[in-house]
């Protein structure tokens, strides 16, 4: 006996109105229809199939061996959908999960409740049903006097009275896996929209004496489809919550919830605190004891424990632990900051490797370079790196100190415990313990002031 799962992925979505097809739209840093997978995955199946459509090849990109894939070439509704997985599924015995991948929020737990449900109840099928505050647009649960499950009613087809329930289908199904595929070969297209609707198979199932079932969730939220942007917002925000009281129960402190944005990949480590709008994106992992202030953004980073982020931003880099950055720093992309490093005010990294204990205290540029421990960057160092063409590479040594509106003109190499003096242009190597200077010497010219307009013209007025 296997347990299957076909997520429906085959959609336009024209209501979203954008270049990007629907499931791939992202809800916390996601794409939906990634969301659906990973929690189908969680229950531990067997077989997964994605029937896709529109957006194919875009798709295949995104999941890529995670799940087999069904093509519906064209999209006749969503029976005919699940028809294309028969190839891949049809021999099989066991049941079969359908889900739609424009639905994230749902959980492995409520897949896992209804999968317990079918089998206990030993139905052919089980729908996923829940209380809907406002049903319009769903199809209606239709049940007998006896509470038994009769059809589900599609919103174009129902009547005045069927309208009223509301008790609505979330779209998700389990069945046993071979009557689904009998079944679907008898469902007809005689309807409003001329489709081939998957809860047909219902009444299908019954009529040939089958039990149908449904097994009604709690939290009518998370069968929260989405077919347009408004539905999106309202999406992330639910998602969003999910995901934030998930960090404060595991010992994170968030300051402001509902102005903190954490992604669904991120992790994060108790003990650290987050004010508000802060951005946490992508596959970001944080430590323990880690201080991120107000206007911060973290995407695709590792950052240690006991790091201090102030109001910076920090891309595809690392802070190792007892390293700060801010206000106003920005690691850009292979920027690995070593322990207890400190990356002041307007500095910007990117492609660097810096040691433990070295300052670059502010209003500084260090790009293709690797810097040695407790190395001292004076303000308004540049590190010169491209040529217009081509990049290089500059290395400086542990206990080196870079003079104040220094330009290191790589590629250099700066030996251990050398100096440069303030408003130098290194283009040469410095052996170690020795300094560099490169700036011309100062000429003063007395009594200059008498010699410009305004001074001659105080001097006239003495």
């Amino acid at each position: 006996m296997t347990r299957n799962a076909i997520i429906l992925a085959a959609g336009m979505g024209s209501r979203m109105k954008s270049k990007l097809y629907k499931v791939l739209q992202p809800v916390a840093g996601k794409a939906m229809v990634d969301h659906v997978l990973t929690e189908i995955e969680a229950t531990n199946v067997d077989h997964v199939v994605t029937v896709i459509g529109h957006g194919a090849d875009a798709v295949k990109q995104l999941l890529g061996t995670r799940t087999e894939y069904a093509l519906q070439a064209e999209q006749l509704g969503t029976g005919h959908a699940v028809l294309q997985a028969q190839a891949l599924l049809g021999t099989y015995a066991g049941t079969t999960l359908i889900a739609s991948g424009d639905s994230p929020l749902f959980t492995a737990a409520t897949f896992n409740q209804l999968y317990t449900e079918h089998e206990k109840a030993g139905n052919a099928v089980t729908v996923l049903s829940s209380k809907a505050p406002d049903p319009f647009g769903y199809g209606r649960i239709i049940r007998d006097v006896n509470g038994n499950v009769e059809k589900i009613v599609e919103q174009k087809d129902a009547t005045p009275a069927e309208q009223a329930v509301d008790e609505i289908s979330t779209g998700v199904f389990v069945f046993d896996n071979q009557l689904l595929f009998a079944a679907l070969a008898q469902v007809k297209n005689d309807n409003a929209q001329g489709e081939y609707y998957l809860p047909d198979t219902l009444e299908i199932l019954k009529a040939a004496g089958h039990t149908v079932g449904a097994y009604q969730m709690a939290d009518f939220t998370e069968s929260m489809g989405v077919n347009d942007r408004v539905a999106l917002g309202a999406a992330n925000l639910a998602m969003r919550e999910r995901i934030n009281e998930k960090h404060m129960r595991n010992g994170v402190t968030l300051i402001d919830p509902t102005s903190t944005y954490i992604d669904a990949n991120v992790v994060i480590g108790n003990d650290t605190t987050i004010e508000p709008n802060v951005y946490l994106k992508g596959n970001t992992v944080i430590g323990s004891d880690v201080y991120i202030t107000s206007g911060s953004t973290v995407i695709d980073s590792t950052i240690e424990n006991n790091v201090t982020i102030t109001s910076s931003q920090i891309e595809e880099s690392i802070m190792r632990e007892g390293s700060n950055c801010g206000p106003f720093a920005h690691l850009r992309p292979k920027s690995d900051i070593g322990q207890a490093v400190h990356i002041g005010n307007f500095v910007e990294t990117k492609k660097v490797t810096i040691g433990k204990g070295t300052k670059v205290g502010h209003l500084t540029y260090v790009g293709d370079a690797t810097l040695g421990e407790d190395i001292n960057i004076g303000a308004g160092t540049i590190f010169v790196n491209y040529d217009g063409v081509n990049k290089f590479h500059t290395t400086v040594g542990d206990h080196a100190f870079i003079g104040s509106n220094t330009k290191i003109i790589a590629p250099v190499a700066i030996g251990d415990y050398a100096l440069t003096a303030a408003g130098s242009t290194i283009t040469d190597d410095i052996p170690a313990k020795a300094m560099g200077i490169a700036r011309s010497r100062q000429t003063t010219k007395t009594d200059f002031w008498d010699r410009t307009p305004q001074g001659k013209k105080d001097k006239g007025q003495q």
